[in-house]
């Protein structure tokens, strides 16, 4: 039998649900790879194009979303960031695993991608903790003045109500059990039929 294809998991949650720790600890753990995004802010001291980031001038990534090279792309700070769809696409054709840790306006523009094995490979998963427990997570880091908690907490309750336009939803609990959801998923995923090779 043919090597399956990978999925790609695309994970959403506010501020403070630990979705980047879960990307990150499974990525350590050999279950997943992250895709190096694109982006045009200039590398920091030790950054490495191609291994951190691919830098690009504006000019470039402007050509680029004109070519409609990006799965998915953004503007933050002042600052472009983007996902090549070719990337992905490579990843998923070795039978690799793919976790993208983006907000909800990322996940609507992949969720609307139909090319190539794209539609067949996708998943995703809303974090989702509730407001109280939110509450608790944020003020517990001591980094945050009141004002930014606050408008933290707002961005949350907008972002779940994109919740229904998630395939998974896992309620944030502990580290560990959520962790355990988070890898159960991946292993699940990487067993579907729809993803064996023809």
């Amino acid at each position: 039998m043919k090597q399956p294809l990978g999925t790609l998991l695309v994970v959403s949650g506010p501020s403070g649900s630990g979705k980047t720790t879960l990307c990150r600890r499974a990525t350590e753990n050999g279950l997943c790879v992250y895709s190096i995004s694109c982006t045009t802010r200039r590398p920091r001291s030790g950054e490495v194009d191609g291994v951190d980031y691919h830098f690009l001038t504006a000019a470039e990534f402007a050509a680029r979303v004109e070519r409609g090279d990006f799965l998915e792309y953004a503007e933050v700070h002042g600052n472009r960031y983007g996902t090549l769809k070719a990337d992905i696409l490579n990843l998923l054709e070795q039978g690799k695993n793919v976790v993208m840790d983006i907000d909800v306006q990322g996940a609507e523009q992949i969720r609307a991608c139909v090319d190539g094995i794209l539609p067949k490979c996708y998943t995703d998963v809303y974090i989702y903790v509730p407001q109280e427990e939110l509450r608790n997570r944020l003020c517990g880091r001591q980094t945050d003045e009141d004002e930014v908690i606050s408008l933290r907490l707002r961005n949350a309750a907008r972002e779940d109500a994109c919740l229904p336009r998630y395939q998974y939803c896992l309620v944030s609990s502990d580290r560990e059990t959520d962790y355990a959801a988070f890898a159960a998923l991946l292993k699940c995923q990487s067993m579907r039929v729809a993803l064996m090779r023809e």
